[in-house]
């Protein structure tokens, strides 16, 4: 499964970049998925900050 961050939905609360540092990052504002972590989405860190963005920015797919 790959994880991407739709930054047009994301406003920017960091809850992806706390609960799952190794994989997420936050820079100017908004959070993005670090340089080789796409394919992390199998992570149960990644899946808990998925569910919990307040604003549902983080997209899991196959």
């Amino acid at each position: 499964m790959k994880v991407t961050v739709d930054r047009s939905a994301c406003y920017g609360s960091a809850e992806c970049a706390h609960r799952a540092p190794a994989v997420f990052g936050f820079e100017d504002g908004y959070g993005f998925v670090r340089p080789g972590q796409e394919e992390t989405a199998e992570n149960p860190r990644v899946r808990e900050a998925a569910e919990r963005c307040p604003s549902q920015a983080i997209l899991l797919s196959e």
